[in-house]
């Protein structure tokens, strides 16, 4: 399906195959564990859309926390600061995709959902940043998701560099370190810019997010389940806007869904790189809204899913169906 070494390891016979798959298993296990437990600095490059940008990354893990700096060196100096996943600060329009980067390992793979839905192998090894890796490969069973094809440190099990493939093999976006350090960063490097802004982050005891109950989707690509939603009130429009989000065990995408009021808002069918928005109008009894599809998925699959969306109860994550 995609434009992978894997003619070796088909030619090298069948019974090297369940060594190769435990293998691979294993390296996602270290991948699972070496961001929540690896402190480490360097330098990367983010390619998506034919455009590149290079980045400083300082993350450390101290007493069972995990505080991170992202810093664009190339063009404006955006920044983001992290603390155990939560963004405490950005500086600019930092790109989207960027601040997640370590995101796949923080996530904790499930291996058992990962190898119905992917073939999970591993197909050699090579060099990243003069350090030697494992490359693991996760190509897709269907349509619906694209290829992963991960480098792993072999000291640390970090993800050096990793590319996303579509079906026919043609690389969507790329992540990879130039420069990596085993060492943790001080507190100087960990400090944000004067320049980075404070995220707000609102009281756990407001009332501005709640269960979602009055939307569901007929259908969703085999493997995806709804891991979370909620409503949240636009401070722009004063609306309450639907989000769910779904996922597969490595892939996600989410839905919002707001009313429209009246407004003329054309439907929306865009891709950047490997991320899609396809938004689509609803007719409703309670008036027309918007369904918007947003995430790192094929264009098709995208519209298919904002075309299924209903009124009616919204599953939760024990009832999503695949």
């Amino acid at each position: 399906m995609r434009v992978l070494p894997l003619l070796p390891l088909l030619l090298s016979g069948w019974f090297a195959v369940p060594a190769q798959a435990d293998d691979a298993q294993d390296w996602l296990k270290r991948l699972g564990q070496a961001e929540q437990q690896q402190s480490y600095q360097g330098t990367f490059v983010y390619e998506r859309n034919g455009s590149f940008s290079t980045h400083g990354i300082w993350h450390r893990v101290q007493d069972g926390k995990v505080r991170e700096r992202l810093l664009q060196l190339d063009g404006a100096a955006y920044e983001v600061v992290r603390a155990d996943g939560r963004t405490e600060c950005v500086t600019g329009k930092f790109i989207s995709g960027v601040g997640d980067v370590a995101d796949t390992a923080a996530r904790q793979l499930d291996l058992q959902r990962l190898d119905d839905w992917y073939s999970v192998t591993r197909t050699g090894d090579s060099r990243v940043a003069g350090r030697p890796v494992a490359v693991i490969a996760l190509t897709p069973r269907d349509q619906h998701r694209y290829g992963v094809e991960l480098y792993l440190d072999r000291e640390t099990g970090l993800p050096l560099k990793s590319l996303l493939l579509n079906d026919k093999g043609q690389l969507l976006e790329r992540f990879q370190f130039t420069h990596l350090e085993i060492t943790p960063p001080d507190d100087s490097q960990l400090k944000p810019s004067g320049q980075c802004r404070a995220v707000a982050v609102a009281d756990d005891a407001s009332p501005s997010i709640k269960p979602a109950h009055v939307w569901h989707s007929d259908w969703l690509p085999p493997g995806f389940e709804l891991l979370s939603s909620g409503v949240r009130r636009d401070p722009k429009t004063k609306s309450e806007v639907t989000s769910l989000l779904y996922d597969d065990g490595l892939t996600r995408f989410s839905v919002f869904l707001e009313p429209l009021k009246g407004a003329a808002v054309p439907d929306m069918r865009l891709q950047l790189g490997p991320t899609v928005a396809v938004s689509r109008h609803l007719t409703t009894p309670d008036g027309d809204i918007m369904a918007t599809v947003v995430g790192e998925i094929p264009m098709g699959t995208a519209e298919r899913i904002a075309l299924s969306i209903r009124a009616g109860q919204a599953e939760t994550p024990s009832q999503a169906k695949p």
